[in-house]
């Protein structure tokens, strides 16, 4: 055999044997399963029905999809906030102290995710640091319940998620032309303006790409609201964890997991969209 048909071999067929052991076939046997029978516990019949999906439309479990999906939007819209300015602060500053925001950020990934989320227990609890320092100021007479609830919930996901958001948004702007900022103040152009006008439509496929970097795993997640948020805070995540190893109702994990998967699937398809448009610059008296 000649050297190309091994060049053929390399690039192309494992490429696609890589793919279709490793997410084609997982892919497949979830959406299978989503379609198969289950009675009683932990039995699976291969007969095929649509039951699982419709009983995804009960209330309590249509009330997780909405909490989920509204906890990773306000997750994501909190990262946007806090990320964006810190982000332009970082490409302001002189390039060693770039490299040490940078590290600042990038730190918090040195510690396990698991062990970061349970010492914020420590801290949300009623004797925790932040009950205890609220309490000192006089701004508060007795503890909050802040633990097991959804604010202790949106806290650990914008705290676990927020590097996600910073990074593509540094990444993006530390190439931006900050000489159009000064041409737009020139032009008489506000605060207001030049980040409306200039800065943001300029930035947006930073914004794009750090908003579906922290939504993607914030709807999916399950560790934190497993940890700080309670009964009262599960997310789909947890719900499909518990449908694979507690109650052993595959079929029904499997129609949940191919609902998270198409929800998931909706922001990339905006993004995509979106990266279609063009953003002209342009300033009205």
């Amino acid at each position: 055999m000649d050297s190309s048909w091994w060049a053929w071999w390399g690039f192309l067929v494992l490429p696609v044997l890589w793919l279709g052991i490793f997410f084609v076939l997982p892919l497949g046997l979830l959406v299978t399963y989503s379609f198969l029978t289950h009675q009683g516990y932990g039995n699976v019949v291969w007969q095929w029905t649509g039951e699982n999906y419709v009983r995804l439309l009960n209330p309590i479990y249509t009330e997780i999809l909405l909490r989920s999906v509204g906890l990773a939007l306000a997750t994501t819209g909190v990262c946007l906030v806090l990320g964006y300015p810190l982000a332009l602060w970082l490409v302001s500053q002189p390039r060693p102290w770039r490299t040490v925001g940078l590290l600042l950020v990038i730190i918090p990934f040195w510690t396990n995710f698991l062990v970061r989320t349970y010492a914020w227990m420590v801290l949300l609890g009623q004797r925790g640091w932040i009950n205890a320092l609220l309490m000192g100021m006089g701004v508060i007479a007795e503890p909050l319940n802040l633990l097991f609830t959804p604010l202790a919930v949106g806290i650990g996901l914008v705290y676990g998620y927020l590097p996600f958001m910073i990074l593509p948004l540094y990444s993006t702007l530390e190439k931006f032309d900050f000489h159009l900022v000064w041409a737009a103040q020139d032009l008489g152009a506000n605060f207001w303006q030049i980040l409306g006008r200039v800065l943001l439509p300029l930035s947006l496929r930073g914004i794009g790409v750090g908003c579906l970097l922290v939504f993607i795993p914030a709807v999916g997640a399950f560790v934190t609201p497993d940890i700080l948020g309670g009964a009262k805070s599960l997310m789909v995540g947890n719900l499909i964890q518990n449908q694979f190893l507690k109650t052993l109702d595959w079929p029904l994990g499997a129609a949940l997991s191919v609902v998270l998967m198409l929800l998931i699937l909706l922001p990339i398809l905006f993004y995509l969209r979106l990266g279609e448009t063009d953003n002209p610059i342009h300033f009205s008296g």
